[in-house]
């Protein structure tokens, strides 16, 4: 327990010093040390409690939940001071209603309710963990030399990174309360802890913007807090029970009495998790620093949203609405943001709709709630964690190098930053490549799929999957090109970005090779704790064979993937003329002079946002609709039915 709390105090006191010490240099020592403590820590609490089936900590504290309260009220009260100064009257009215919804269920309802047990710890807290500690740590020493960069880039702006790591390290805190708390009422006030961090780092530039996008997050995920504090009064009032643990256990013996509370906590988790219709928030936070980007996509934010979901799979299991709800959304979430990605050129949305997407596929196994659904869902959470971390890593790192994140502006990128092109490629790899880790968890989807007959679902995995080759393909094939000879601009890239991706690589591929020891120790003893049984839907047999396979395809691609020396340059002769070979231009039919290039095919008229947007939002608000409609019918004593 003492391990627990440590992890989250101790990223607290180094937002504190961040606060106060405004030297760079010291700084920069006080973000390397308190990561490297964390990270340690995190690493520590797995050793030590590895295999663990469930541990409850006794504790229950007053001044706790005191301060829980208080803090919930603090949080409200800074959006309202935020909403009223950039007149976002929406905002304002959310946060009266969610400070006013608190002060009630405080004073009124809470006086019997006691959850002797406040703190859990299982092999999926032990996982996100992992991630929190390693690559949550990893992205804020990265942040080191990138907003370095950021602020010679931007020298109008003032100079608030301590403001900046103060907020990563607060949000790294509020994380590891979502997974270590079971008292609903102190797991709320980290929940909005995230959504706070979250909204101050996207605005952090202040433009109009970053504004207008900070506030689309609050609002989306300040209704999945009042989501979540509806869920908190039906337990209350019903059962007098702020315990999570427990309200798992009844829903899984008796679903029909929490459809309601389980529909409104499946709604604060779609809008953490960024599904549709709530997907916009995600798509907005691109405009903020990409340290933001990478740690609100891999280890924080939207990971609160779908391990809540996740805890929550063995009541989908037996709770046919709420499943089906969040079956339907996260299925039609993952085919849609998947279609779309296929008309981005902006690296940055690629990945987003790559994040909406696959997390989509996680809220859809989460809703089948099988053992083999919770497999693949977990070491999709993994997967999707250190790729997305190392490829938002080496975004950030060439946009400021070539002053671009188009991906059209990348197909030189392997000369001219020829390691950081390699890594990005091995992020794009695990994303859809076989024998690499996403595919083998796509597979035990597949498996869970069709176990419980999900025909729908198998096509919507197909159809998605289909569209998932079409953009990573696109993108890994301009990556491979080689096209004039630019200058390499690698030597600048700063020794903190170079620690981090190379975290990131050597996480991601040891990830994809020990799939089947982290099964083992960490996946199945989960399972076998919710479910009492034992399973994983892929034979140690062939996972060891595609961890093979991994090793001689990143030593391919890290020491066999290089351009010779000998290698002969050939003119450009297209239409017959060369005008300049060094920079690729020819003349035209016309006798026009042009540059030599090569680009995707984005299918815009097909695939574009404004074309399948809308309709995924509006079918998704339909699903919304009739799952609540189900809850609320629930509620009135037809719950049997449900």
């Amino acid at each position: 327990m003492e391990m627990i709390g440590f992890l989250i105090l101790f990223p607290l006191v180094v937002a504190g010093l961040l606060m106060v010490v405004r030297q760079n240099k010291a700084r920069n020592i006080i973000i390397c040390v308190g990561s490297a403590v964390i990270a340690a820590a995190s690493i520590a609490l797995v050793a030590a409690n590895l295999g663990t089936p469930g541990l409850f900590f006794y504790f229950d504290s007053d001044a706790v939940s005191l301060l829980s309260f208080i803090l919930d009220c603090v949080i409200g009260v800074v959006i309202i001071c935020y909403g009223v100064k950039y007149r976002n009257w929406l905002s304002v009215v959310l946060a009266l209603v969610m400070i006013i919804s608190s002060v009630v269920l405080e004073v009124v309802f809470l006086h019997d309710a006691v959850c002797t047990r406040g703190l859990y710890l299982d092999s999926l807290s032990l996982i996100m963990t992992l991630i929190i500690g390693i690559i949550g740590t990893g992205i804020c020493v990265y942040a080191i030399g990138y907003m370095e960069d950021h602020y010679d880039h931007n020298k109008d702006q003032k100079d608030r990174r301590h403001t900046f790591f103060a907020l990563m390290f607060v949000f790294l805190s509020a994380m590891y309360g979502v997974i270590f708390f079971n008292n609903l009422t102190w797991l709320l006030t980290a929940w909005e802890t995230t959504t706070l961090c979250s909204f101050l780092l996207i605005g952090f530039t202040k433009t109009k913007e970053s504004i207008i996008n900070s506030f689309r997050q609050i609002v989306m995920n300040m209704i999945g807090g009042i989501g979540f504090i509806a869920a908190l009064y039906y337990l209350v009032i019903q059962f007098n029970c702020i315990d999570f643990m427990e309200f798992i256990v009844t829903g899984t013996l008796a679903p029909g009495l929490v459809v309601f509370p389980l529909v409104c906590l499946s709604l604060a988790g779609l809008t953490k998790a960024a599904q549709m219709p709530f997907h916009t928030w995600l798509l907005g936070a691109m405009v903020a620093p990409t340290p933001t980007s990478a740690l609100l996509h891999s280890s924080t934010m939207v990971k609160a949203g779908v391990f809540v979901l996740i805890k929550c799979a063995p009541i989908y299991a037996v709770s046919f609405i709420p499943s089906m709800m969040i079956i339907l959304i996260g299925g039609l979430t993952f085919l849609f943001a998947s279609c779309i990605a296929i008309s981005q050129t902006n690296a940055k949305r690629v990945l987003a709709y790559s994040t909406i997407a696959n997390l989509g596929l996680i809220t859809c196994c989460a809703g089948v709630g099988t053992p083999e659904a919770v497999w693949a869902a977990i070491f999709l959470v993994i997967f999707h964690a250190v790729a997305k971390s190392l490829l938002f890593l080496c975004v950030g790192t060439a946009e400021h190098h070539i002053s671009s994140r188009d991906i059209e502006d990348m197909d030189s990128l392997f000369e001219r930053m020829p390691k950081l092109a390699r890594y990005m490629m091995l992020g794009i790899m695990i994303m859809f490549v076989a024998p690499f880790g996403m595919l083998i968890a796509k597979w035990a989807t597949l498996v869970s799929f069709v176990d419980t007959s999900q025909f729908v679902l198998l096509l919507i995995l197909a159809f998605g999957s289909a569209a998932t080759f079409m953009f990573w393909a696109k993108w890994l094939g301009k990556l491979a090109g080689i096209a004039g000879e630019p200058e390499n601009v690698e030597k600048t890239v700063w020794n903190t970005e170079w620690f981090a991706i190379v975290l990131m690589a050597v996480l991601a591929v040891a990830c994809c090779v020990l799939i089947p020891v982290i099964s083992y120790f960490m996946v199945e003893p989960y399972i076998a704790s919710v479910n009492g049984i034992s399973i994983q839907p892929i034979s140690d047999d062939n996972l060891w064979i595609a961890a093979i396979m991994v090793i001689a395809m990143v030593l391919i691609l890290f020491t066999g993937l290089h351009q010779s020396k000998k290698s002969k340059k050939v003119g450009i002769y297209l239409s017959g003329v060369s005008v300049d070979n060094e920079n690729r231009m020819f003349k035209n039919s016309l006798s026009e002079p042009m540059e030599a290039t090569a680009r995707n095919w984005y299918l815009d008229n097909w695939f574009g946002e404004r074309t399948l947007a809308p309709i995924g939002t509006i079918a998704c608000y339909i699903l919304l609709g009739i799952g609540f409609l189900g809850a609320i019918v629930s509620i009135t004593g037809f719950g049997i039915l449900l």
